[in-house]
């Protein structure tokens, strides 16, 4: 199969969708890897290194769409791409589609097949190449959020693990997931007092088991949150269902119960956001303010520590990526449920539930 890797052109996204040692898999599998030039610069990675691996360079992005039967990236298409993207052709990668119409109808219209990272799903329900990016940006959560609360940023001036003979913050994190797992054991290891909020009782079981003394658990109702809103710092949205519109779990009317220079971080953003103010920021201007409540709202957050980032995801993608690349997408499919789960849209039909009841498709 030739496989292309385009560079990443979302704001501030320094992530490329495979590595060199990456590439060497695919071709030492009797495929031809594209990669276009200069694409996994920012990420530490060299056009020389994708060379010595076996990979080819391609000047433009265009040129790779053009030769490549599957296409792998990092994040979704933005409009500039949409044109590059031809019928029959597999697009892997994030798309996050229940987020974003625009997105959607275009993926319809191009006739593409695209198989979306976050809805790939194992028999255990777990979501394995949503899994390493989540945990970054659940770690980065906290190192964001800290930094938001500085007074410089707007902030209420606390340090969030405070000194002795001073409190430190009061994180709430909403989910209790992979992303809000470990924001708050980042949080905790920081020494701030941590509640960790889900609606599954067995899952707060499971977390009051491994959590350190410093995390406490709570069921999550608007009553809870509302209760316990007026006394925290820092929230930290981590709410994810899988393929659809994430739910907002605090309203523009609730940011009243919270103190000013409170600080929101929404990392449930490329699922449209757990807070009804949110809207999608980028590293370049993060964090805007509603009544007085800084919102840091990137939807690409682990792209801000790429190199750690793309070999994370390569990590998890790249023996899905020698699947299909061996088997080609449709017995790929047939043959593995879990990469099945993952299709969003065969050549201009909606094949995912969550996706066509979010648009009514």
């Amino acid at each position: 199969m030739i496989i292309g890797i385009p560079k990443e052109i979302k704001n501030n996204e320094s992530r490329v969708a495979l590595t060199p040692g990456g590439a060497k898999t695919l071709v030492m599998n009797k495929h031809t890897v594209y990669v276009e030039t200069h694409a996994g610069e920012n990420s530490g990675f060299s056009d020389e290194q994708y060379l010595k691996a076996g990979a080819h360079i391609l000047p433009t992005a265009a040129e790779v769409f053009t030769i490549a039967e599957m296409i792998i990236k990092v994040k979704e298409p933005i409009q500039s791409e949409y044109k590059l993207i031809k019928p029959n052709q597999l697009l892997f990668t994030y798309f996050h589609f229940a987020s974003n119409k625009e997105l959607t109808l275009a993926m319809i219209e191009s006739g593409a097949t695209c198989l979306a990272y976050e809805t790939v799903e194992k028999s255990d329900k777990t979501l394995p190449l949503l899994i390493p990016m989540s945990e970054v940006a659940g770690r980065m959560s906290i190192q964001e959020g800290a930094r938001c609360l500085e007074k410089p940023k707007g902030g209420k001036g606390i340090l969030l693990g405070g000194v002795p003979g001073v409190k430190p913050a009061n994180v709430l994190v909403l989910g209790g997931g992979v992303v809000g797992t470990q924001a708050a054991l980042m949080a905790a290891g920081l020494g701030a007092h941590v509640t960790i909020a889900d609606i599954s009782l067995p899952r707060l079981r499971y977390l009051s088991e491994i959590m350190p003394a410093n995390v406490d658990t709570l069921m999550s109702s608007t009553s809870n949150i509302e209760d316990i809103l007026p006394h925290t710092d820092l929230v930290i949205g981590a709410v994810l269902i899988p393929g659809a519109k994430a739910p907002h779990l605090i309203t523009r009317e609730m940011l009243k119960l919270m103190q000013p220079g409170s600080v929101l971080v929404d990392v449930a953003i490329d699922q449209g956001g757990c807070f009804e103010t949110s809207h999608p920021t980028t590293h370049a201007e993060p964090v805007y303010q509603i009544d007085g409540i800084s919102h840091y709202c990137v939807a690409n957050i682990p792209g801000a520590v790429p190199f750690t980032s793309t070999l994370a995801l390569t990590n998890a993608t790249l023996p899905y990526a020698v699947t299909l690349a061996n088997l080609g997408w449709e017995k790929a499919c047939e043959l593995h449920e879990d990469l099945r789960k993952g299709l969003n849209i065969v050549e201009g039909k909606v094949v995912c539930e969550a996706v066509a009841n979010t648009f009514n498709l």
